[in-house]
């Protein structure tokens, strides 16, 4: 297992860490997943208050013999003020059985409201300030889904040691955000690259096919990995057996070799044979929308779903609009009114009404709750 320094915490992280949003089948499960994630050498394993049972069955998990060096990371919605923080922070400590927690991510730093509440001298993090000084949390960081305004502008606080990030081959909308980050010696967390990424567990036969020899998991995976700027990936196992798969991956941080940039390029080269001229190239300039539909995410959905047959991830992701809230912002691609608000300012000169309306009829499914509601 290769190992990296965590920005300015100066941890010495896996390039793989263990994520537990999706192991909760049963304890036992649980158990054997991350003991069989330590044993191919990962030495962080994050949670959150949000993630079911997880604080509580990883506190029980703490209890058996494990490394030294073993790294915890669990995190905690965004608070309205110091109190309310404090409460949370306190539940958290007595699920995991700890005195001290590593790092703490503020869960879902995703709106400018959220970003209000932490630049609050008196707000949430004045107890963060508080358990730190009182050596019951080690660093501090946030995960997001927000746009990357928000993001930026929570970097550019300079309150956090770390950021757990959406990036992916399949995404790279916050790319810059890396280099915003690196600037200020933060740590990079790329989170849930095999679920968010594009359910890339369970791929589709042309994925597979494109990505050969190698994995659409393995190939995204390498693609991060050999992105020096970022510390480690969450591998985010649901039972010990997907886990199989990185044996493989745990020194592979080199530059990417031929054989993967091919792989790489038969993904762009399908994808501009099949779109062609429907292709959305993600600049955001369409939005805002004056119906609140987040247009290069429904269209990003699309380009995944008619070039790579990605149709299963895409309705998995189409679905959340309007039942996800500041977790899945947008409305779905049917409230469209063709008022043509956005068509001038597509350099594309997409039919953005008409592909809206084609990503509704392709994607549309049933509601699905989220995990966690806050």
């Amino acid at each position: 297992m290769d190992y990296r320094r965590f920005g300015r915490t100066n941890l010495s992280l896996s390039v793989l860490s263990l994520g537990t949003m999706r192991a909760l089948a049963s304890e036992q499960v649980f158990q054997d997943t991350l003991t069989a994630g330590l044993a191919l050498g990962i030495n962080h394993i994050e949670t959150a208050q949000g993630y079911g049972t997880s604080e509580r069955w990883l506190g029980s998990f703490l209890k058996t013999a494990v490394p030294d060096n073993l790294v915890i990371t669990t995190k905690i919605p965004p608070q309205p003020d110091a109190a309310a923080m404090a409460q949370r922070l306190e539940e958290s400590l007595e699920r995991l059985g700890l005195d001290f927690i590593h790092c703490l991510a503020i869960h879902g730093l995703n709106t400018p409201e959220h970003l209000a509440w932490v630049n609050d001298p008196k707000g949430c993090m004045a107890t963060v300030r508080r358990f730190q000084a009182e050596g019951r949390l080690g660093f501090v960081g946030f995960s997001t889904h927000g746009s990357r305004e928000v993001i930026e502008g929570a970097i550019a606080t300079d309150q956090f040691d770390f950021v757990n990030l959406h990036y992916y081959y399949f995404f790279q909308r916050h790319a810059p955000v890396l280099d915003l980050a690196i600037e200020r010696d933060m740590g990079i967390f790329i989170i849930s690259p095999g679920d968010k990424g594009g359910m890339l567990y369970t791929p589709p036969a042309k994925l597979e096919e494109l990505c050969a020899p190698f994995t659409p998991l393995e190939l995204t995976y390498r693609w991060l990995l050999a992105d020096p700027r970022i510390t480690t990936l969450s591998t985010g196992p649901a039972i010990p057996s997907e886990l199989a798969s990185l044996e493989t991956l745990d020194d592979r941080t080199h530059p990417l070799t031929a054989a993967e940039l091919a792989a790489l390029e038969r993904l762009s080269a399908e994808e501009s044979l099949v779109l062609g001229s429907d292709r959305c190239a993600q600049c955001y300039d369409c939005l805002p929308c004056p119906e609140a539909i987040n247009i290069p995410e429904v269209l990003r959905l699309r380009n995944l779903a008619v070039a790579y047959d990605m149709q299963s991830f895409g309705k998995y992701r189409y679905r959340m609009f309007e039942n996800a809230g500041h977790w899945f912002p947008g409305r779905k691609a049917n409230r469209c009114t063709d008022c043509g608000d956005c068509l001038p300012r597509c350099p594309e000169k997409l039919d953005i009404p008409a592909l809206l309306r084609d990503t509704h009829d392709r994607l549309q499914g049933p509601a699905r709750r989220r995990l966690w509601g806050d």
